[in-house]
């Protein structure tokens, strides 16, 4: 199972970015999947959780700006930022809680994209 971020790159204050995060490989389903952020000599944070039936969760810092979404077809996590700020700056990773076809049950974390907010 692999997961591939897409959509980070260079944005003034104000602006917006779209993530995007496909898994693929041997894949039977996928609960929760989300995304965390992590800022240059900080640890990693979550930033927002979304369950395999839409329920989603926030950081409260991206509350009202930023928007997750999935599309279980594709099993494929989006990250919609807005109002973006430079303390938004970080390497955004995503994740996924993912049942195997040999219902095997692990989270898998993709490579990472690179989010720079500024002007």
């Amino acid at each position: 199972v692999q997961l591939q971020a897409f959509g980070g790159g260079l944005v003034q204050p104000g602006g917006s970015l779209r993530l995007s995060c496909a898994a693929s490989g041997r894949i039977f389903s996928i609960n929760d999947m989300g995304w965390s952020r992590q800022a240059p000599g900080k640890q990693r944070d979550l930033v927002a959780t979304i369950t395999s039936g839409g329920s989603t969760n926030y950081a409260d810092s991206v509350k009202g700006r930023f928007t997750i979404s999935r599309d279980n077809a594709k099993n494929t996590v989006y990250l919609q930022m807005n109002s973006l700020k430079p303390e938004d700056t970080a390497v955004y990773y995503c994740n996924a809680q993912v049942v195997t076809t040999t219902l095997a049950y692990r989270d898998y974390w993709g490579q990472g994209t690179l989010v720079t907010v500024s002007s």
